[in-house]
């Protein structure tokens, strides 16, 4: 039995006291406005120079990635971008000061170059992740490579493979293992803090209006024009129990389905468009009218224009000609709005995950049940409890949209490439690939009723 560490011990092999923060200092913003951590300059020092790369996508995450490269331009230099939206574009330029020779349309012109730069940020559409990753490393590009790596299971392996014929790293943006709460989550079941690890239960609140706008009118509505929403949002997930874990998956078994966003639900008097004259639109939790003109949330995805002035009449644009204007009750969506999970690893551990639509909060949940002692959270705090002393142990956090992670991933990657040593990486192509095999098989599951095996 490992051995059970006593509090004092525990806070500090820690390096914490009861009730401390489990972050860097906060600072920058992502394109949601949520506030973001700061690396730690004694784990990721400034490198002799730095590494140069170019961004496929300047969108969401193109833009929380290339916003680290504007706060630390001596780690990362962005010299080009490939976007086809002409203001992201534009307006990508212009943050990185990137010349117009390095200003591309879509991926493909930028390989059409010799190699000019270090490495490449895929930040695509999940279903155009597949041939950049695969073109930039037969180039000897460096990547970051936004999650999912590929919509299917031969594309994963496909690019682990060349990862490893080319010996470029490549860097999977699973950005919760770089989160403090998992980081010392992980920490606490590793040291034995709990004794042993029996099983873990992990819960991802969608939030409602979140889960309208991405998957029920958003990009990922369509899974098979995409991918399924187990990989889309819960990858991320599955990463982090297989790390937390520390042992391989050996089953897993899912259930799920779209309950209720589909016409058999739709409100009498409800119109195509939510600014039709809906009779029920001004009760309806989901109407667009509320979430993006009234409200002003999720716009990030407008390319609103810089006069403020002028957002509402874009809005009400975007909302006449788009999805996010349509019904929810009504859109060709086919993503389950709930999904369950039962997963056996190695040595009889098991875990549960449920990821949900319709929450009212965010921020995932997580139970851990030991031989010793257990861990309650919610990622802003969690309590370890010592079943022999009966003694409760708090902490508690400042967070991010992902946990802390997202500059931290970063930091890592370019200090890995800096480097030129994949063994830096937290978030590996070779773990990644791993769970990206435990999602695959849970929708396997899902659909065809049965336990699948994990096999890598």
């Amino acid at each position: 039995m490992k051995k059970n560490l006593s509090r004092r011990n525990l806070l500090k092999t820690m390096g914490l006291a009861t009730g401390s923060l489990l972050s860097n200092s906060l600072h920058g913003f992502d394109e949601l406005g949520n506030r973001l951590h700061l690396p730690d300059k004694t784990i990721y020092p400034r490198p002799a120079k730095p590494v140069t790369a170019i961004t496929l996508g300047a969108g969401n995450r193109g833009n929380v990635y290339g916003n680290y490269a504007a706060e630390y331009s001596g780690h990362l230099d962005i010299v080009g971008v490939a976007e086809p939206i002409p203001i992201r574009n534009e307006r990508y330029c212009q943050k990185h000061n990137i010349p117009a020779d390095h200003s591309f349309v879509t991926w493909e012109h930028v390989f059409e170059r010799p190699k000019f730069a270090d490495a490449i940020i895929i930040t695509t559409p999940d279903d155009l992740h597949y041939g950049p990753c695969m073109k930039a490393l037969e180039m000897g590009y460096h990547v970051l490579l936004e999650k999912p790596i590929a919509p299917t299971e031969r594309e994963c392996r496909d690019i682990l493979a060349m990862a490893q014929k080319s010996k470029r790293i490549v860097a999977v943006c699973h950005v919760l293992r770089y989160a403090p709460y998992f980081i010392k989550l992980r920490e606490l079941i590793q040291n034995g803090s709990i004794g042993e690890l029996i099983s873990i239960q992990h819960f991802e609140p969608i939030e409602h209006v979140h889960m309208s706008h991405s998957f029920v009118r958003g990009n990922w509505h369509n899974s098979k024009a995409t991918t399924p929403i187990i990989m889309a949002k819960s990858c991320h997930d599955m990463d982090i129990l297989r790390w937390m874990v520390g042992k391989p998956c050996e089953k897993i078994s899912a259930f799920g389905n779209l309950k209720w966003f589909h016409k058999g639900n739709m409100p009498e008097g409800a119109t195509p468009r939510c600014m039709d004259g809906c009779a029920v639109e001004r009760s309806c939790p989901y109407s667009a009218m509320k979430i993006y003109y009234h409200n002003r949330q999720r716009t990030y995805v407008f390319d609103l224009p810089k006069d403020r002035s002028k957002h509402g009449e874009a809005i009400l644009e975007y909302l006449r000609t788009t999805n996010y204007g349509r019904c929810v009750y009504q859109m060709e969506n086919d993503q389950p709005d709930h999904y369950v999970a039962s997963i056996q690893f190695e040595d009889r551990i098991t875990a549960s995950f449920n990821m949900e639509a319709f929450t009212s909060y965010h921020g995932r949940r997580t139970r851990i049940m030991g031989s010793h002692g257990d861990i309650v959270g919610d990622m802003s705090q969690f309590v370890h409890t010592n079943f022999l002393s009966k003694e409760k142990t708090e902490w508690s956090m400042n967070s991010d949209s992902h946990g802390g992670g997202d500059w931290n991933l970063v930091a890592n990657w370019a200090q890995a490439v800096a480097e030129e040593n994949p063994d830096l990486l937290s978030s590996s192509i070779e773990a990644s690939v791993e769970s990206h095999v435990m999602c695959f098989m849970a929708e396997k599951s899902r659909l065809g009723g049965k336990i699948e095996e994990v096999v890598l």
